[in-house]
């Protein structure tokens, strides 16, 4: 049987950072992993590489979109349990700072707002080593049964 059908949600995301469950193959595309997890909160690292640079040579903006989605997604998915699964039906993204290949090794933590019946909503922020603000945003999750294989 397929534990990430059986298991909470928090129990999913620990699985990944331990290593026992893959983490996600958009990982190895985009260079980021999941580091942390906990009851509310995920946290996820990665260093944006010369494959994700925009024409105007800086990091595409989709690069810290798909880390605050991931990050929020995973603090939403961080209070569920193994019968309820979600899906981002809304993000919002403010840049604030360029980021570019020479920013090197980011750091974007989520943190859950508001779990209700059917909605999750979190918030997260992007930085760099140094923990300056690179960008920061909100999702808000669509809560529904999880399906079973």
């Amino acid at each position: 049987m397929d534990t990430r059908t059986t298991t909470s949600g928090l129990a999913w995301l620990e699985a990944i950072v331990a290593g026992t469950i893959p983490q996600p193959s958009i990982s190895k595309t985009l260079d980021f992993v999941i580091v942390e997890a906990r009851h509310g909160f995920a946290a996820f690292e990665g260093t944006p590489g010369a494959h994700v640079p925009n024409p105007m040579g800086t990091v595409h903006g989709g690069y810290a979109c798909t880390l605050l989605d991931s990050a929020l997604g995973s603090a939403a998915m961080s209070v569920l349990d193994a019968d309820t699964a979600y899906g981002t039906v809304q993000i919002g993204v403010h840049l604030v700072r360029p980021i570019t290949v020479e920013t090197g090794r980011v750091r974007c933590e989520a943190r859950i707002v508001h779990r209700g019946r059917a909605l999750a909503t979190a918030s997260g922020e992007l930085v760099d080593r140094e923990g300056r603000l690179l960008a920061h945003g909100t999702a808000t999750c669509a809560l529904f049964p999880r399906a079973r294989s």
